[in-house]
């Protein structure tokens, strides 16, 4: 199911696993090490829960999850594209910006620099974060208005994104500026999804569908540069990760519980103790779009 030929691809070298890190350095990632990872056949399932009941979940650092869980990452190394881009830009506006980790990871930054978060938690990370680097951090709701004026910024950043405004990504552009992003695609890690959830529509599997939101952008008037898809292999080595990433990850299974879901935690981690690590996939597309300048008509 790939009507307008979107590349998918995750093979050979492309597909380095890494902790559950959305940094994504350009550099590989050391794999987990398979000979040592949390063994869950000796650990018993409260001992686990527990762990990844207890672990904070503020942030987009997924380091915890070293040797319990990995996830491929794309081949097209978002971080690396970003901080290229960053290094061109005069303005730029990193949207959702979590804790400020991504963000972070750009050597050079525009002289003006902001981000803005919806969780307060994640503000105050990415203002101890990023404030030493001389960018701004604005408290501001995921689905409200961009709190800036109409052609503010010649570059726009976001990693994964809840859901992409494309009205008002291209009101603050400037003409010729860029949108580039990191987004969810399509029933990822619908495996676990599915584990806790049961069956989902097909609407519900293809909300995040690049077609969709190829569509979006284009009706917002911008024009589409590149767009780029992968499904990448997750694993889950015992069921404490899977605790702290459904805490972590909120929409996946919302409403998400340790006591609301404990007869298929339960199920699960006997599964992952008798067959070894869960696998789920995930789908990430790189989305980059431009705002026409005068020129351009």
């Amino acid at each position: 199911m790939n009507p307008t030929g979107i590349r998918s691809r995750c093979v050979g070298t492309a597909c380095h696993h890494h902790p559950m890190n959305p940094t994504d350095p350009s550099s590989p990632a050391t794999p987990t090490d398979p000979t040592n990872p949390v063994d869950s056949t000796t650990r018993t399932f409260q001992e686990l829960v527990a762990e990844g009941e207890a672990v904070p979940t503020e942030g987009w650092d997924f380091s915890w999850f070293e040797g319990r869980a990995t996830e491929a990452r794309p081949s097209w190394g978002y971080a690396r594209a970003m901080g290229e881009r960053l290094a061109q830009a005069g303005a730029a506006l990193d949207i959702q910006t979590g804790g400020g980790e991504v963000l972070a990871t750009a050597r050079k930054l525009p002289t003006l620099t902001v981000a803005t978060e919806g969780w307060p938690p994640n503000v105050a990370k990415a203002t101890a974060l990023l404030h030493p680097r001389g960018a701004v951090v604005v408290a501001s709701p995921d689905g409200a208005p961009l709190p800036f004026g109409d052609e503010a910024f010649d570059l726009v950043v976001s990693r994964h994104p809840v859901t992409p405004h494309w009205t008002e990504i291209a009101r603050v552009l400037r003409p010729g500026g860029t949108y580039f992003a990191q987004h969810v695609g399509p029933s990822s890690a619908f495996e676990v999804v599915e584990h806790f959830l049961g069956p989902q529509p097909e609407a519900v599997r293809n909300a995040r569908h690049p077609d969709h939101e190829r569509a979006g952008a284009e009706a917002a008037g911008l024009e589409i540069v590149d767009l780029r898809a992968e499904r990448l292999r997750m694993e889950f080595h015992d069921i404490g990760a899977v605790v702290h990433f459904l805490r972590k990850v909120v929409w996946m299974v919302p409403g998400f519980t340790v006591d609301r879901y404990r007869p298929q935690l339960l199920s699960l981690h006997e599964r992952i103790v008798t067959e070894g690590p869960f696998v789920a996939r995930s789908s990430r597309h790189l989305f980059e779009a431009r705002r026409p300048d005068a020129q351009d008509t």
